[in-house]
């Protein structure tokens, strides 16, 4: 078992090294290959590692492999490189290597012309393996290096064509924004040392009962600075604005960061360290009022966006939104099941709108396109199937992981939280399916210019979108509970959270049975005002628009949350580097060291030309310098 554990992520450190080292004298096809059987073998293992698993009772679900000292023998401090492969790990490494492995399919056909391909798949490797360290790593030492190598990688693939000035800066907006959030992270690492003596999560959960108590002031500053890590690599209020720059980046690039890996690893943060968390009242709610917030206000920006990969970012940050409210619940395999079938039905969305963007020859902009659904068929079939999916429509995946949030935050929160996640569940629904409208329905805007590209993604790029339309369609199954029994996914993950964390004790059969159909006729209420606004009358968005004026421009310039961090932050510490540049910098310090080598050289100048070769110059300055030195002994005499 600890070769399988330990293969799992050095196949895509393999990838990467080979292909970036190497990449640009071997064959493309040759790079494309190693680079999607790199990860295909971590994906067979991460299959071989779940059998292993299943295999085995509840309580003995969890393999822990030190590969080496990392730090030893420096005091107290000891730290291994070492994997935890339990249930939760199994989850998450086997979605992200089969969801990475189906986006780096598609970027075969998707990337064929560009130029960078073999950087590009190199930086993918190197951010599959960076994933795979997070969510393998046994203690938190270790997670954080995968972290913030997961912050590296996204910042080379958002800014990867760096020679745009947009995708430049939306590269480093990135990464400045998730170091903002990182501090607070390495912060609550520091105090889970300073407090257990160690950073081995065994070691941190068995000792948290015996030292903390619940409630007290160091579980509560410990999870909160954890979740300010969690709120900027997951997007979530108020350091999520960095995710929907990132689609400057290619669009696997954004099915990769979007569905399956870093944003999604704020969520496996939190429910990886729910001892922790269970032990802060406090933090917990912290994290559901951040949540719901999130959910809601993201979905309001998706309803007016333009920009076909942009409504989907926001897409992203509210179903995040979603996961949080789970986690904060208590209800952890929840907010887990939901990030699984987000995975399948996102990266879907996006590699359907990668789809429709290559046959459109790089047109993003929804209100340019329309009509694609006889030109696209297997693109809009699939991109249907996402849609239903995330709306929450049945038989498709995201019903049952919506379904299971929505009844947690019924009988675990309050009615209040459980309208409003109602409410943006009506949002999505309606933001999702105005995509399929002005998309692939209607009459074609298509500019003449896109014309001539216009045609059906190749094979390469469309079996990923099957593959992923099937997950979408049966991936919910395994969450099923209204049959006793039945869910499959939450029994699994028992081991790791515990009885306790068994999310949802119904009341009754047939209550739960009647607040799926209410939530299923929400969304189809959000589906069928789609409909209405952009099918039937496509003439009502712009009354609407001009009626709620005001509204309208503040929700399409997103809450202007942009310009009110760049006069509050940007701008004055923009500024006040450029003093610290121009007027200490260059005029003081540069001007003190200028002024020193100035003041040499004119003492030079004198000094040389008192050296003129003369010698009657010589003897004047003698006869000079004697009078001087006599007539200063005379004077003070």
């Amino acid at each position: 078992m600890s070769i399988i554990i330990t293969l799992i992520p050095l196949f895509p450190m393999l990838g990467a090294l080979i292909n970036g080292l190497f990449g640009n004298v071997l064959n493309r096809r040759v790079v494309g290959r190693i680079a999607c059987g790199s990860v295909a073998l971590s994906f067979i293992f991460s299959i071989v590692a779940f059998v292993r698993l299943l295999g085995l009772p509840h309580e003995l679900r969890s393999f822990t492999i030190n590969l080496y000292s990392w730090f030893s023998g420096v005091g107290d401090f000891n730290v291994p490189v070492g994997f935890l492969l339990d249930p939760l790990s199994c989850v998450m490494v086997m979605v992200v290597s089969g969801v990475g492995f189906l986006i780096h399919v598609y970027s075969v056909g998707y990337m064929k012309e560009d130029p960078g391909y073999p950087r590009y798949f190199a930086y993918l490797n190197l951010f599959m393996f960076s994933m795979l360290i997070l969510v393998l790593a046994n203690n938190f030492l270790l997670m954080f290096v995968g972290w913030e190598a997961v912050g590296l990688c996204s910042y080379l693939l958002i800014g990867f064509w760096y020679e745009k000035k947009k995708a430049s800066d939306a590269g480093k907006k990135a990464f400045i924004v998730n170091r903002i959030g990182d501090f607070g992270f390495i912060l609550g690492i520091f105090l889970i040392f300073v407090t257990f003596g160690t950073l081995n999560f065994d070691e941190v959960f068995r000792k948290s009962g015996e030292i903390l108590h619940s409630g007290g002031i160091i579980p509560t500053l410990i999870t909160l600075l954890l979740f300010v890590g969690a709120t900027g690599k997951s997007a979530q209020i108020p350091l999520y604005t960095w995710l929907p720059d990132a689609m400057e980046g290619p669009t696997p690039v954004s099915a990769l960061i979007h569905a399956a890996t870093m944003v999604t690893a704020g969520v496996y943060m939190v429910a990886r360290t729910h001892v922790l968390f269970l032990l802060a009242p406090i933090s917990m709610n912290v994290v559901v009022i951040i949540g719901l917030a999130t959910a809601i206000y993201a979905a309001s920006i998706g309803l007016v966006q333009n920009d076909i990969k942009r409504v989907l970012a926001y897409s992203t940050i509210s179903q995040l939104g979603y996961m949080f409210l789970a986690v904060g619940l208590g209800a952890f395999s929840n907010g887990i099941f939901h990030l699984m079938t987000h995975a399948f039905f996102k990266a879907l969305l996006f590699l359907g709108a990668g789809s429709v963007i290559h046959s459109l020859g790089g047109e993003q902009d929804m209100r340019k396109m329309g009509g694609l659904k006889k030109h696209m068929p297997v693109t809009y079939r699939t991109f249907l199937i996402a849609a239903l999916a995330i709306s929450g429509i049945i038989p498709f995946a995201g019903f049952f992981s919506k379904d299971a949030i929505l009844m947690s935050a019924w009988e675990k929160g309050n009615p209040i939280i459980w309208t409003i996640a109602v409410l943006a569940a009506f949002m999505t629904a309606f933001y999702i399916f105005r995509v399929i409208f002005l998309t692939f329905m209607g009459p074609s805007r298509i500019e003449p210019d896109a014309l001539h590209h216009l045609h059906e993604s190749p094979r390469i790029m469309t079996m990923p979108l099957v593959i992923l339309a099937l997950l979408s369609t049966i991936g919910g199954f395994v969450g099923i509970s209204v049959i006793k029994g039945g869910n499959i996914f939450g029994t699994f993950l028992e081991g790791v959270f515990g009885v306790h964390a068994e999310e949802a004790v119904h009341a009754s059969l047939s209550f739960e049975l009647l607040m799926m159909l209410f939530c299923m006729a929400i969304s189809g209420a959000g589906i069928g005002l789609a409909y209405l606004m952009y099918v039937k009358r496509p003439d009502l968005p712009g009354k609407t628009a001009s009626m709620f004026r005001a509204v309208y421009r503040i929700i399409f310039n997103k809450y202007y949350v942009d310009e009110i961090y760049d006069a509050l932050f940007v701008k004055p510490v923009w500024s006040w580097s450029t003093f610290l540049w121009k007027g200490v910098d260059v005029k003081v310090i540069d001007g003190a060291v200028n002024g020193v080598g100035n003041g040499a050289m004119g003492i030079g100048q004198v000094l040389r030309a008192l050296q003129s070769g003369y010698t009657r110059r010589y003897a004047i300055y003698m006869v000079l310098g004697t009078i001087i030195i006599l007539g200063w002994i005379l004077w003070f005499r």
